[in-house]
């Protein structure tokens, strides 16, 4: 079962985004709730502490949380999808906005997907993609030049990177390092695995589409 959710960075439409899973679920995490028009989708609920949507309406059941909590709005609307069931989650308007934020997604994204479930971060005109030991990450059809990076969320042991302009076998990187950032596809299929470590592998989509 796919759930998006709907966070609140930017959200640029392109044909990235709409090459997405079609959700089972919507779930917008407060000021998330503004992409649903973009989108074109129905709202199944409306999590948060409300502090950031204001002027906002949506057709959508209300989960109101006090603003003193344990939990940002985006884990509360984590924790709703995976009680209906969810197994993969997109996260929609994932970059850009506050950059503590927009860490602890991400860092989030990369604990989600250790516990077992399929994770994208997207805005459309960027993604991130978690990638574990023994779970590559393969990516199709991006054109040849499109900027992808690995980020070594951990020290790195074993990274293999093809089909890209600078491959990588086995590959050694340490904690945060430069060394894999801004490397570029070289047409055809992109693929990445680690032996060890946690990183993420992230691309820059380029262009415009339609509205979905």
């Amino acid at each position: 079962m796919t759930a998006w959710i709907l966070v609140g960075g930017r959200l640029v439409r392109t044909a990235a985004l709409l090459a997405l899973p079609r959700p089972d679920f919507v779930v917008a995490a407060d000021s998330g709730a503004r992409h649903a028009a973009a989108l074109g989708v129905k709202v199944d609920a409306w999590v948060g502490d409300f502090d950031s949507s204001a002027g906002l309406t949506l057709n959508a059941p209300r989960e109101v949380h006090p603003t003193a909590k344990d939990e940002t709005d985006a884990e509360l609307a984590v924790r709703l999808a995976r009680e209906r069931g969810a197994t993969r989650l997109v996260f929609l308007g994932a970059f850009g906005g506050r950059f503590d934020h927009a860490a602890a997604l991400v860092l989030g994204g990369v604990r989600l997907a250790r516990e077992g479930l399929q994770v994208i971060l997207h805005s459309g005109d960027e993604s991130g993609h978690p990638l574990l030991p023994g779970a590559d990450v393969g990516l199709d059809l991006l054109p040849p030049g499109t900027t992808l990076s690995v980020l070594a969320v951990s020290d790195l042991h074993g990274l293999t990177l093809t089909g890209v302009r600078w491959p990588l076998r086995q590959a050694d990187v340490p904690l945060g390092s430069g060394w894999t950032v801004s490397n570029e596809a070289a047409g055809g299929r992109v693929r990445a695995s680690l032996e060890g470590g946690l990183a993420l592998v992230t691309v820059l989509h380029a262009g415009e589409a339609s509205a979905p």
